[in-house]
């Protein structure tokens, strides 16, 4: 299993790393946006402090937007990880940004067959929204 931080935060990332059970950091624009910092800034900072994978979600809704969003994101590190919408549209990007060796991180996962999906289309992660289950009166683990 891995563990990883959703945050934008340098102070709790760096906490989370130090007890050395962290895998990476999920964040997003309104993660970052809470810090005030630029999107692309708060990531090489990330990238500076965590080894592992750093997951950078694009905003575009269309394919093509979040395929040339992602593009420009992974050559901020290597440990970039493209973060993309379970969506059609997401699940066409994660198949090009496989085929191209980017890593993904497909988010707004809330069924087994939508990780089932995006791990088809070559998702290298999926992020189970189980918080949000909770909310809604299921049970997240049971996912």
């Amino acid at each position: 299993m891995k563990f990883f931080i959703d945050t934008a935060n340098l102070e709790e990332i760096k906490k989370a790393n130090e007890l050395g059970i962290l895998a990476g950091v999920t964040t997003n624009p309104s993660l970052v946006a809470k810090e005030n910092v630029p999107f692309h800034e708060r990531l090489r900072e990330i990238t500076s402090i965590v080894s592992g994978s750093v997951s950078a979600e694009v905003i575009s809704t269309d394919a093509k937007g979040m395929i040339e969003e992602g593009e420009e994101l992974a050559k901020i590190a290597p440990n970039i990880t493209i973060k993309v919408p379970m969506t059609p549209e997401g699940l066409k990007a994660v198949k090009v940004f496989s085929e191209k060796g980017i890593k993904t991180n497909v988010t707004l996962v809330f069924t087994a067959n939508q990780a089932l999906l995006a791990a088809r289309a070559g998702a290298t992660y999926v992020s189970p929204f189980l918080g949000r289950l909770d909310d809604i009166g299921h049970n997240g683990f049971e996912l």
